[in-house]
C-alpha cells in the first residue's frame, strides 16, 4: 500500500494566491505635482539632484504628504552625508530609502511593479530582435550597417 488518501490529480493547482494586489507604477516616472524641497537654496547640488531623482521617480506617484515629509527630513541627512560621509548616516539613509521603494527588492516587497514605458526607438529595436528570435519576420531586416541607429 503506497499511501493514505486518494491519488493526486495530475491537473492540481495551488490555490494560495497573493491576497494583496500589485500596484503598477508609471514606468516613465511621476510628472504630477510635487512639493519643492523646503530651504532648497541651502542645499548643495548633489542633494538637490538626489531630491529631483526621487521627485520624478515612479515611486513618487504613490507618495502622500507623510512620504514627502520623510523625504524632506531625509534630505538633511543626505546633505550631511555628502559633506562628511559616515557609515551611520549611510545606514539611516539606506533604511529610509528602502521604506519608500528605492531598490528593486524593496519594490518587490512593497508589491510594486513598473508599467509599460512609451515605445521609443530602443523599444522598437528590442521588439524586432525578440520577433526575429521567435522566427517571425524576415531575418535580413536584422542586418544593419555599422553606425546606423
Amino acid at each position: 500500500m503506497a499511501g493514505v488518501g486518494p491519488t493526486p490529480s495530475p491537473n492540481r493547482r495551488r490555490k494560495n494566491t497573493d491576497p494583496v494586489a500589485t500596484t503598477v507604477l508609471p514606468a516613465d516616472g511621476f510628472t504630477g505635482p510635487s512639493p519643492d524641497l523646503p530651504g532648497g537654496h541651502d542645499y548643495n547640488s548633489r542633494t538637490l539632484a538626489w531630491y529631483e531623482t526621487w521627485r520624478s521617480s515612479p515611486q513618487a506617484a504613490t507618495f502622500l504628504a507623510t512620504d514627502w515629509q520623510r523625504l524632506h527630513m531625509l534630505a538633511e541627512l543626505v546633505e550631511k552625508y555628502f559633506k562628511e560621509p559616515s557609515k551611520e548616516l549611510l545606514s539611516e539613509i539606506r533604511l529610509n530609502e528602502a521604506a519608500i521603494g528605492a531598490l528593486s527588492a524593496d519594490r518587490m516587497r512593497l508589491r510594486w511593479s513598473l508599467g509599460n514605458a512609451e515605445v521609443g526607438k530602443g523599444s522598437e529595436r528590442a521588439a524586432e530582435r525578440a520577433a526575429a528570435r521567435q522566427g517571425k519576420g524576415d531575418p535580413r531586416k536584422r542586418l544593419r550597417a555599422v553606425g546606423d541607429e
